[in-house]
């Protein structure tokens, strides 16, 4: 195949997806380039976990090495200030994270966002990781036989992304006023199981998202002082030196992390 621009790429992409699919037949394109590019994160979202031939594999994965590029590149862990604990807090995209592991909040399908262009970090994990995520998310699955369950993790490789892994982990739903004793505990568990995960792989350095602060309901500072809290635990019990990162993207988490790791 002769190398293509960008733009030639996320056509070829779109043009690809859809018609592996009847039920897409004649779905309109549009012209601009965001218009396309939302449209090509829809298909990949909805995509079942299939084979994809090495030619797909090679277009994709030159596209989002330039998809990584255009949103403004691979963040260094050298460009973020940690306390002498080897904690961070760093506000923005965790798919740009040169970390050797992050951390994704799955859902108990443990297949990904099929909801098209959906927020959740679940969604931009495996948008930007490639299709080949959900496909190895669903031979792990089928390898188990039932469902993820709460407070558990699971590790896969992280394909596009700047990242070695992803550890993927279901947190807890929060169907009262406030978290339960239960939730509590499956909470804890998903930063310990998932540091477990991690250091099995050998990982150096590890990025927390804030595991079900949002359509799980966990209230945010609850959930935050409990991240904190695990992960010293764990460091400390495990002499670790491993580098935690807790990536945050809403300004209010923000404040609470740097609160409790007293960063000005």
């Amino acid at each position: 195949m002769k190398d293509m621009t960008q733009d030639e790429r996320r056509l070829w992409l779109i043009e690809h997806l859809i018609a592996e699919r009847d039920d897409l037949a004649g779905l309109e394109v549009l012209d601009t380039a965001e218009d396309q590019r939302l449209l090509l994160r829809a298909l990949v979202n909805v995509r079942p976990p299939w084979q994809a031939s090495s030619e797909l594999l090679a277009v994709q994965d030159r596209y989002l090495a330039g998809r990584l590029e255009e949103r403004g590149g691979a963040v260094p862990l050298e460009s973020i200030p940690v306390t002498e604990e080897g904690l961070a807090v760093w506000q923005g995209d965790i798919t740009r994270l040169s970390a050797d592991a992050i951390v994704n909040a799955a859902n108990s399908q443990m297949l990904g966002c099929f909801v098209p262009n959906h927020h959740c970090i679940d969604n931009a994990i495996h948008t930007y990781a490639g299709i080949e995520l959900r496909l190895a998310c669903a031979e792990l699955m089928e390898a188990q036989g039932h469902e993820e369950e709460t407070g558990k993790a699971k590790v896969t490789p992280a394909f596009n992304l700047p990242s070695s892994y992803v550890v993927h982990t279901v947190g807890p739903i929060v169907y009262g006023p406030e978290p339960t004793l239960e939730d509590r505990r499956l909470l804890a568990s998903c930063y310990t199981s998932s540091l477990d995960a991690a250091e099995e792989k050998g990982c150096r350095s590890i990025a927390f998202c804030c595991i079900s602060t949002g359509e799980f309901r966990y209230p945010h500072k609850e959930a935050a002082a409990t991240a904190v809290s695990c992960v010293r635990q764990w460091k400390q019990e495990h002499e670790s030196d491993m580098e935690v990162i807790f990536d945050v993207f809403k300004p209010v988490d923000d404040s609470i992390y740097r609160e409790l790791l007293a960063i000005g």
